[in-house]
C-alpha cells in the first residue's frame, strides 16, 4: 500500500471535505462514519478533530465511543480476564450497538441515538440520556475492531500500527490484547476494508492512503 505523508490538519481538513460531499449509502438523510483503531492508535483524538471540523462546516455532529457499549463483566471475563478471542469476539456489544445507534439512524428512523450505555470501569449502566441527531447531521463512532461487523458506514477509516509499533505503544498491562489485533489483521484485513487508511506509527507525522478507487 502507497502512503503519502499528511499533517492532521489536512488530514482532518480532507476527510471533513469528502463527508460533506457524501450520501448515505441507504438513500437516509444521516451519515456514518467510523475511525477505527487499537486503544494504542487513539481513535477519539482524530474523531474529535473531525467532529470540530464539521461542526465548522455546519453540520450536526454526534460522536460515539465504541467502548461505551461494551458488555457487563460478567460476560466480558467469562472465559477469563486476559482471553485475546473474547475481546475480539465478545467484548463489544454489537447488539446494542445496533439497537441504539444505527437503527434509530436508518431512513425513517426517529435519529434520536444513545451516546453510551455501559460504564467499563464501574460496570454500571450508564443511564445517559438519548440525543437527537437532526436529519443531514453525521454519526462518529471511534474505537477498536469496528470493521468486519456489517455496521452500515459511509466512510471509514482505519488507524494503521505495525505489529512492532502497536505492541510498543500498547500499555504493558493491555498487551494481552495483541493477538486479538492479529487475529483482526488476518481475519478482516483492516487495510484494506477502510476507505481510508493511515499510518500512525509515529503519530507526530501520520501517513494516509487517500481516498480509495
Amino acid at each position: 500500500m502507497r502512503l503519502e505523508a499528511i499533517s492532521w490538519e489536512r488530514l482532518t481538513g480532507a476527510l471533513a471535505d469528502r463527508i460533506a460531499e457524501l450520501k448515505a449509502s441507504d438513500g437516509g438523510p444521516w451519515l456514518r462514519v467510523a475511525i477505527d483503531g487499537a486503544p494504542a492508535a487513539r481513535p477519539k483524538e482524530p474523531a474529535e478533530r473531525l467532529a470540530e471540523a464539521l461542526r465548522v462546516l455546519g453540520r450536526p455532529v454526534r460522536t460515539v465511543a465504541a467502548d461505551g457499549f461494551l458488555r457487563p463483566a460478567s460476560l466480558r471475563y467469562e472465559y477469563g480476564r486476559e482471553d485475546p478471542d473474547a475481546y475480539y469476539d465478545a467484548w463489544l456489544d454489537t447488539g446494542a450497538l445496533w439497537r441504539e445507534v444505527f437503527n434509530p439512524l436508518e431512513p425513517g428512523g426517529s435519529g434520536r441515538i444513545l451516546p453510551d450505555l455501559w460504564d467499563p470501569g464501574t460496570d454500571r449502566a450508564t443511564r445517559s440520556p438519548y440525543v437527537e441527531l437532526p436529519p443531514g447531521g453525521v454519526l462518529i463512532l471511534h474505537g477498536a475492531l469496528l470493521l468486519g461487523r456489517w455496521f452500515p458506514l459511509d466512510l471509514s477509516v482505519h488507524l494503521m500500527l505495525a505489529p512492532a509499533a502497536l505492541a510498543r505503544r500498547t500499555e504493558e498491562g493491555e498487551r494481552w490484547t495483541l493477538p486479538a489485533f492479529a487475529r483482526y489483521e488476518d481475519e478482516v484485513g483492516p487495510g484494506e476494508a477502510a476507505d481510508v487508511v493511515v499510518r500512525v506509527d509515529d503519530p507526530r507525522h501520520p501517513a494516509w492512503s487517500g481516498w480509495r478507487a
